[in-house]
């Protein structure tokens, strides 16, 4: 590995939803940087293959968390393991989302309610609260929260409360935070060609929409920037 493509050596990276679109390209890119990916996300086979990707970039082995976000203990265990391991979190990158069916509001089925606001509200304010004193422990702590105000519209009722709900924990825990060497980054990607985007619009165009590389490249620069001051 060159200096030119080791911007992230010595860091330890935990993302969530590390195993497809956004959240694999983003886990991809800090491992070839060099980062110590701590990858989670419920699929065992993709999470093998997204080490392989990281190892043929001149990466460092990732540790493979298979686990579910909504599982309070397994984020518990991890932030102990992280702690054990490291003593800090340099990165965390929250990518874990739930795309739910689409329907009027009226109509919205109540486990899709449910899980939508498990993932994509409750999970990122247990994930604060595990990992903040680990990032608070390092030098330079740098969490990125991704909203979406892309997605968007009529039918989209659960969605859009559940990550509004979530985008509020993550504003005030930057709010809080403020003064303290942790960077909190907020950023709502442009539509891309995801899974979870294919849901939400089956059939339409993907030609005009971003790549998943191309945001993840302009997210890692600026975790970068706040790495370094």
């Amino acid at each position: 590995m060159t200096a030119a493509n080791a911007r992230f050596a010595g860091r330890v990276a935990l993302v969530t939803g590390a195993s497809r679109g956004l959240g694999r390209a983003l886990a991809r890119m800090l491992g070839a940087g060099g980062a110590e990916v701590v990858a989670m996300a419920r699929t065992v086979g993709a999470l093998e293959e997204l080490d392989d990707e990281i190892r043929a970039l001149g990466g460092p082995k990732a540790t493979l968390v298979p686990a579910d976000i909504t599982d309070d203990p397994a984020l518990e265990r991890l932030g102990l393991a992280l702690h054990e391991r490291w003593g800090r979190l340099d990165i965390l990158v929250n990518c874990a989302a739930h795309a739910p069916s689409l329907s009027p509001a009226e109509h919205g089925d109540a486990k899709d309610l449910d899980k939508s606001l498990a993932v994509n509200a409750r999970a990122p304010q247990r994930l604060i609260r595990c990992m903040d004193p680990l990032l608070r422990a390092a030098p330079r702590g740098v969490a990125v929260m991704l909203e979406d105000k892309v997605n968007v519209g009529r039918f989209h009722g659960a969605y859009q409360a559940s990550k509004a709900a979530g985008a509020v924990f993550a504003a005030t825990w930057a709010d809080e935070t403020s003064a303290s060497a942790l960077t909190i980054l907020r950023p709502s990607p442009p539509a891309m060609a995801t899974g979870l985007r294919a849901r939400f619009r089956p059939g339409e165009n993907r030609s005009p929409l971003a790549h998943p590389d191309e945001v993840a490249g302009g997210i890692a620069d600026a975790i970068a920037a706040a790495l370094a001051g």
